[in-house]
């Protein structure tokens, strides 16, 4: 059933990929009034090469910022979605709290408060903190997506058959035992390739840290638009470079869930 959905739910991109390169090529033969400067991104030239160095050099920070922002942000849900299941009712209208809250707060807006409010919100209770555009960046990502990873993980548990949880109680296995040795690798099995699509949204979103300043690809590309004025083809390459990123992350995905059911069949 699991492999049905992840089937199900996987976009198969070359369709997309094929229909994009198509209308550029219809664009670019088609009668119209543009003339198009491949040339600012085009390999072959000195002032391509320069230019393709200069959007690449952004690609360091995007990778960065989504990997830290992901790990903080799987931690903080993990944590979130244990208290949505948690037998004590202020710890579950917390979890509900939270994520109510947090998902209903749009990604760039968190950013700006967390960049330009939150240092002011702790100035007014007598500490002086400031955030670089980095940390700034990871703390609103984070944020965001742990209130997704909360669902994810709670979802995931709660999938996970209660025979087993009554199975590491017979045997006096603690509560933390329990969840480390025998529901969270079950439940980390199902709930990989919605992990795998929150990454892939998390390296989407990170292009909304630029509005901060952060060179990241999204704000090479912007400054570049600015230099060479051609921004149709800036942001088409701007496309392709955020394209490549998602293909490669599918593929690690994909090469993860496939070993980690080829351990569980081995393991049976």
């Amino acid at each position: 059933m699991s492999a049905i959905w992840c089937a199900a739910t996987r976009p198969n991109r070359m369709p997309i990929l094929a229909a994009f390169a198509l209308l550029l090529v219809v664009a670019a033969c088609g009668e119209s009034s543009y003339t198009w400067g491949w040339y600012v991104v085009w390999p072959t030239t000195t002032q391509g090469q320069r230019n393709i160095l200069f959007l690449l050099s952004g690609l360091g920070n995007t990778i960065q910022v989504s990997l830290t922002a992901i790990a903080i942000s799987m931690v903080a849900g993990l944590l979130v979605g244990l208290l949505g299941i948690a037998r004590h009712p202020g710890a579950r209208a917390f979890n509900r709290g939270y994520v109510e809250l947090v998902r209903a707060i749009p990604i760039l807006v968190l950013v700006l408060w967390v960049y330009y409010g939150l240092p002011v919100l702790f100035e007014s209770i007598g500490l002086r903190v400031n955030f670089d555009v980095f940390a700034a960046g990871v703390i609103a990502l984070a944020l965001s997506d742990s209130a997704f990873q909360a669902e994810i993980f709670r979802a995931g548990i709660q999938s996970i058959d209660r025979g087993q949880h009554e199975a590491a109680d017979s045997i006096g296995l603690t509560y933390i035992d329990k969840m480390r040795y025998i529901i969270l690798p079950q439940a980390i099995r199902r709930i990989l390739p919605p992990l795998g699509n929150q990454f892939v949204y998390m390296l989407k979103m990170s292009s909304l840290v630029s509005v901060i300043g952060m060179t990241e690809l999204t704000r090479r590309a912007n400054e570049l638009v600015v230099a060479e004025y051609r921004p149709l083809e800036i942001y088409t390459f701007l496309v392709l470079e955020y394209l490549a990123l998602i293909l490669i992350v599918s593929y690690l995905v994909r090469r993860l869930e496939r070993r980690m059911g080829a351990s569980q069949s081995a393991g049976r």
